[in-house]
């Protein structure tokens, strides 16, 4: 099985990959786009130099890698992708041979987390609108997308997590609900802007508090990716 799961900046996606991480059947792979999407971008990123020298890769030679054979004789793949990578001229095909999981944050979270390391980031820098676009593209191709809240699984990991794992089929593992402190060998080279506090991690943080209290352009972005949020929102989730 290749799970591909999908999701914007800041919404536990790093734990959950040190999540599958932890399990012995799995194969990991950090943003394996981030390379030719700053590549055909121009966008400048915090390591961007270090990220597209890490990932030399053209977005063909990603898609084409991640349709081969999974690496270290593993049964299983995990690929974290972001969905604002998967830009027009990005290739999708692999996604036909992937179980592909969505995985929701609340926009007003996402933003103010993101823009502590981002300096006025933008919807496309976000992910929402293209991440509903994906959800539609895999339901074109007549698979069943699935999406999972991440406030749900900061709620109740163990159940979540069990659920996750029925609904595509997979053995739950225990090994899922903890992972050593340090990070992950797979981690991108972008770790040390981005991964601080889930590297001092050993497991899922506990439910979120209040929703931050955004002001004038922060608000604005918040609310302009409540639309896309709620479109996955309304889908059945996990």
């Amino acid at each position: 099985m290749k799970i591909a799961m999908w999701s914007g900046p800041r919404n536990l996606s790093t734990a959950m990959m040190y999540a599958f991480g932890n399990r012995a059947d799995f194969h990991v792979i950090d943003e394996p786009f981030y390379g030719p999407y700053l590549r055909m971008t121009g966008l400048a990123h915090p390591m961007g130099d270090e990220i597209m020298a890490s990932r030399p890769e053209s977005g063909e030679a990603v898609a084409a890698q991640l349709s081969g054979p999974i690496p270290g004789g593993k049964p299983h793949a995990y690929h974290k992708h972001m969905c604002q990578h998967m830009i027009p001229g990005m290739p999708r095909d692999f996604m036909a041979d992937c179980v592909n999981v969505f995985l929701l944050r609340h926009p007003a979270r996402v933003v103010a987390s993101f823009s502590k390391g981002y300096e006025n980031p933008t919807a496309a820098d976000i992910g929402f609108a293209l991440q509903a676009e994906l959800y539609e593209h895999v339901t074109s191709l007549g698979l069943t997308p699935y999406v999972i809240d991440s406030a749900d699984i900061r709620r109740d990991p163990e159940g979540k997590l069990r659920a996750l794992c029925e609904a595509i089929g997979l053995a739950f593992d225990p090994a899922m609900l903890n992972w050593p402190a340090g990070g992950h060998a797979q981690d991108g080279v972008w770790a040390p802007h981005w991964y601080a506090s889930v590297h001092r991690s050993t497991g899922f943080a506990g439910p979120e508090g209040p929703f931050p209290v955004l002001e004038g352009r922060a608000r604005a972005l918040a609310d302009e990716a409540m639309e896309p949020y709620e479109k996955m929102r309304s889908a059945t989730l996990i």
